[in-house]
C-alpha cells in the first residue's frame, strides 16, 4: 500500500465538494481559509518533492518486503506532511490476517517517550518536581537520594528488574502469589532490596526499572491506574484513538486490530515474564497515532514548549556533544540545527523506531511484529529524504 498526501488531498477535495447535504455550509471566510491551507500544503509538498520521494520509498520498501526483510507498517513525513505509508506482511501468521495502516503494535521501549510525557505533564501542572526523591511518594523505598530526574535520564544506579526480578518469581511469573506488575515490582524492591549498580547520578545506564517506577509515580500522584491516566490525559486529548496501555482487560477489547509478535522465523512469541509491567513498555499504538504524538511536540497542545525543550536536552553525557539521553528521548546532537530526537524499542517479537529531525520536521515511524533489528538501519530512507544528510546511526 503506497499512499501520498497528494492523493489524499485530492480525495478530500472531491469529498468536500460533493457533500452538499452537510448541515453546516462553510462561510466565505471558512472557504477562504480552506483554500489558503490547501494551497499551503500543496506548496510544501511540491517544494520537498514529495511525489518523487514517495516513489523511491515505495520501491525501497516493496523490495524489502519481497525479499522477506519487512513485516510491518511505516509512515514517513517531512515538513509536517505525510508523504508515504506502507504496510506489508501478517498481523498473525496463524490466521494470515494482513497488516494495515491501522494495525496496532506493542511499542516496547518507544513507550518511554509517552511515560516521560506523563511525568512532564504532572510537572507542568505543579503536581511534582523533578528534584523530588522517590521517598516522597514511597516512604519505604530502600534506595535514598534517587530523584525523578535520575529516573528520566537513566542515572538512578538501580538494577534492571528484567534481570534481578526473575529469581524471585515462580513459573507463573508471580511474586508472592501475585502476577509481576508495577505494584508487585515495587513490593519486590522494598522486600528483597536487590543490589543497585552504582550511587545515584554517578553515570548513565539505560534501565527499564526507571520507567516502570515513573509509571508507579504517575499512579500515586493521580490516584488512577497508569492505563486510565494515559487514556484520559494524553491519548484522548491528542486524538490517539487506537492507542492504549495494555492491561488484561483492554487488550482483549482491542484485539481486533492488535497484532501478535513473532520470532525472526515467524513463530508466535508467547506471553512471558514481566509482560504486565508497564511504563518501560506496554503502550500499543499505530503509525498514524504516533504521528499525532509527533506533531503535538511542535505545539503547546500537551506540554509547554519550554518543557519540550528540556526533554530534548541531553543529560546522560554518554558521548559529550553527540550521543545523549533527555527525558524519555535518545538524542544525536552535534550542536547544530540537525539534532536527531528518537527512540527505538524491542520486546517479544516487536520492533519499533520513532525518528524525528525537528530542523525539517522529518518523521520516520516503523513498527514491526516480526523480530527484525534491521528496521533501525534507516540511512537509505534518510538519503531519499535528504541526499545531503550525513550518515546517521540510530541502532541503539
Amino acid at each position: 500500500m503506497c499512499r501520498t498526501l497528494i492523493f489524499n488531498f485530492i480525495i478530500c477535495l472531491i469529498t468536500f465538494s460533493s457533500c452538499s447535504n452537510n448541515k453546516k455550509t462553510p462561510t466565505h471566510k471558512d472557504s477562504d481559509t480552506l483554500i489558503v491551507n490547501n494551497d499551503s500544503i500543496l506548496k510544501i509538498l511540491k517544494t520537498i518533492h514529495a511525489s518523487a520521494k514517495a516513489k523511491q520509498l515505495d520501491s525501497l520498501f516493496k523490495n524489502k518486503a519481497k525479499a522477506g526483510r519487512f513485516n510491518g507498517v511505516v509512515l514517513i513525513a517531512q515538513e509536517g506532511q505525510i508523504i508515504y505509508e506502507f504496510a506489508s506482511g501478517y498481523s498473525n501468521i496463524k490466521t494470515k490476517d494482513s497488516l494495515t495502516k491501522n494495525s496496532v503494535f506493542q511499542l516496547a521501549s518507544t513507550s518511554k517517550t509517552l511515560t516521560a510525557a506523563a511525568i512532564l505533564l504532572l510537572k507542568d501542572q505543579g503536581k511534582l518536581k523533578l528534584t523530588d526523591t522517590l521517598q516522597k511518594y514511597f516512604p519505604n523505598f530502600p534506595y535514598p537520594n534517587i530523584t525523578i530526574q535520575n529516573l528520566l535520564t537513566h542515572r538512578s544506579g538501580l538494577g534492571n528488574y528484567l534481570y534481578f526480578g526473575e529469581p524471585y518469581c515462580d513459573d507463573k511469573y508471580c511474586y508472592n502469589g501475585k502476577i509481576l506488575n508495577n505494584n508487585t515490582l515495587l513490593g519486590m524492591m522494598m522486600n528483597e532490596k536487590p543490589a543497585r549498580c552504582f550511587p545515584p547520578n554517578k553515570k548513565f545506564q539505560y534501565c527499564n526499572t526507571n520507567y516502570a517506577l515513573l509509571a508507579s509515580i504517575v499512579e500515586k500522584i493521580s490516584s488512577m491506574n497508569f492505563s486510565d491516566f494515559m487514556q484520559k490525559n494524553i491519548f484522548n486529548p491528542l486524538g490517539m484513538k487506537n492507542t492504549f496501555v495494555r492491561t488484561s482487560s483492554n487488550y482483549n477489547a482491542n484485539s481486533k486490530t492488535a497484532t501478535v509478535g513473532h520470532t525472526p522465523f515467524f513463530k508466535i512469541e508467547e506471553n512471558e515474564y514481566a509482560d504486565a509491567v508497564v511504563g518501560d513498555k506496554g503502550v500499543y499504538s499505530t503509525v498514524e497515532d504516533l504521528f499525532l504524538w509527533d506533531q503535538a511536540l511542535y505545539s503547546n497542545k500537551l506540554l509547554k514548549q519550554q518543557t519540550i525543550k528540556e526533554a530534548f536536552t541531553g543529560y546522560s553525557n554518554e558521548h559529550s556533544g553527540k550521543r545523549n539521553y533527555g527525558y524519555g528521548w535518545r538524542l544525536l546532537d552535534n550542536g547544530h540545527n540537525d539534532k536527531i530526537v528518537y527512540h527505538n524499542g524491542w520486546w517479544h517479537g516487536y520492533n519499533s523506531l520513532f525518528f524525528r529531525r525537528p530542523s525539517d520536521r522529518t518523521t520516520i515511524i516503523i513498527l514491526s511484529n516480526k523480530d527484525n533489528r534491521s528496521i533501525y538501519q534507516i540511512q537509505d530512507i534518510v538519503a531519499i529524504l535528504n541526499p545531503y544528510s550525513k550518515e546517521i546511526n540510530v541502532e541503539q
